[in-house]
């Protein structure tokens, strides 16, 4: 993803195609997935699965967005996206593999909320339809991201040896 000494994607763009706050979590997600790319790059697909797991968060991660981006499309997760949800611990996927579902959500993320008009329109989360606002769910896709790429910072950092 970002080569060296490429600046992160917030000092790469100079024009704005959208909304300042809305560029900003997309800045956030570009820099989540060149950070789980660069921090996770030499670590095998055995130790990507080793507790602490960084296979978890990376699968995570991926499925979190597609979760959430379902939510702000206004729709009731399916029936696949809740057994995914049940098997985020599960081994078995290789580093490339979990990137590459990293990418997909990413991407459906970023297309999705390219698309939103209304930030103050009403969003339900969960079972219990919890009442948000589909500017502060988009904010959120952001936050819970970069927290689970912190996650994987440190433990690729503990797998290499790098943390006492």
């Amino acid at each position: 993803m970002r080569e060296p000494g490429l600046r992160e994607p917030w000092l790469r763009e100079t024009k704005l195609d959208t909304d300042p706050a809305i560029a900003a979590v997309l800045f956030a997600l570009q820099q989540a997935r060149e950070d789980l790319d660069r921090f996770t790059d030499g670590i095998s697909d055995e130790r990507i699965w080793r507790a602490p797991s960084i296979g978890f968060h990376l699968r995570h991660i991926a499925g979190s967005l597609d979760r959430l981006t379902t939510y702000l499309e206004g729709r009731a997760l399916a029936d696949d996206q809740l057994a995914t949800l049940r098997d985020e611990k599960q081994p078995g996927a290789t580093r490339a593999q979990l990137l590459e579902e990293a990418d997909r959500a990413i991407a459906r993320t970023g297309d999705v909320i390219r698309g939103v008009t209304d930030f103050d329109a009403a969003r339900y989360v969960g079972r219990e339809r919890i009442e948000t606002t589909a500017i502060g769910l988009i904010i959120h896709m952001a936050e819970h991201t970069q927290r689970h790429v912190g996650e994987v910072i440190v433990l690729s950092r503990y797998h290499r040896g790098e943390l006492a």
